[in-house]
């Protein structure tokens, strides 16, 4: 969404809102934010925002991003139309509940194979047979894959000779690899930022392991065959021409057309069977308090509410040193 748009806010997921901005300077108005751009000034009330995407061109005083934090909405540094991810703030809620769900079910072997075998069974049209195992079920993937190439390859006229990328010599891959690798690119940051958006990590990956954006693969797999595929081989059949920039403003226009992002959330819940997540403990309100201590962990208790003094007949709270202090 650009900032001709801004009386349209789409639904993020649920009642949550995302706005993308390029090319202005944002300020802040009140307790809320004010948009500067060529044909003037529009106000925003970030109180309704969950997520602010910033694109190139855009400046933003200290100030706004403190009100935008006081208001518990996300701030990414993105490129042209959310395509790239660079950095982020804090997110729209202080409870790492989502977080400790996810190394939960990663630490766990068990859980984490129920993790991987879903991630698998997304990517085919067809269900897969329930005796298969672990390594087949990878056989199968990787013939899916391959028949992908393959029919992108006939569909478009593209030669397709394999998969070939080095990042240390870019310019020696064939066209099509090197529209591949901008549009997988693109693809990464998306999921990235729908991860993050959840408070969840992108390094604890269920498929792939040992990387800090190994979470980013695993989700971004599920999206190769229906976006970065199809974009990188059309592409190529155009000529060899702005290649790299033609890939990423088509993923561009594919995840708008798709939305992708609301997508990349709701397959997110699937995976990490979020309907069956071990909430927080009662009364844990952590997002209303920003100030509030976190609880306390206890081998016997599990949890106990933080901000006591365990040390007095009746617990009295202590100063943490929170925002006010």
């Amino acid at each position: 969404m650009r900032t001709k748009d801004l009386h349209i806010l789409p639904k993020f997921r649920d009642g949550w809102s995302y706005l993308y901005l390029e090319h202005c300077k944002i300020e802040q108005e009140a307790r809320a934010i004010a948009v500067w751009d060529a044909r003037g000034k529009v106000p925003v009330p970030c109180a309704s925002l969950a997520l602010l995407l910033l694109g190139p061109g855009t400046s933003i005083t200290h100030a706004a991003v403190a009100a935008l934090a006081d208001n518990g909405c996300l701030v990414y540094w993105v490129g042209e139309g959310g395509v790239r991810f660079y950095s982020h703030g804090n997110g729209l809620t202080r409870s790492a509940d989502n977080l400790l769900h996810q190394a939960r079910l990663w630490a766990d072997p068990a859980l984490r194979l129920q993790v991987v075998l879903r991630l698998y069974h997304m990517r085919f049209p067809e269900p897969l047979p329930d005796n298969l195992t672990l390594q087949q079920i990878r056989g199968n993937e990787g013939v899916r894959v391959r028949e992908a190439y393959a029919q992108a390859s006939r569909e478009t006229g593209v030669p397709w000779q394999g998969r070939a990328y080095r990042r240390d010599a870019w310019d020696t891959a064939d066209p099509v690899n090197r529209a591949l690798s901008a549009g997988n690119s693109c693809l990464y940051g998306i999921c990235q930022a729908g991860i993050q958006a959840l408070g969840l990590s992108p390094a604890l990956g269920f498929i792939h392991t040992g990387k800090m954006l190994s979470f980013v693969y695993d989700v971004a797999d599920l999206y190769k065959t229906r976006v970065s595929i199809p974009i990188a081989f059309g592409e190529t059949a155009r000529g060899e021409e702005k290649l790299e920039t033609r890939v990423r403003q088509a993923c561009r226009d594919a995840f708008n057309e798709q939305s992708l992002l609301k997508r990349i959330i709701l397959d997110l819940e699937f995976v990490l069977d979020f309907k069956n997540k071990a909430g927080i403990a009662p009364g844990a309100d952590f997002d209303g308090d920003a100030a509030r201590p976190g609880d306390l962990w206890d081998p016997e208790a599990g949890r106990l509410t933080g901000g006591q003094n365990f040390g007095e007949p009746e617990s009295e709270e202590e100063d943490h040193g929170g925002p006010d202090s």
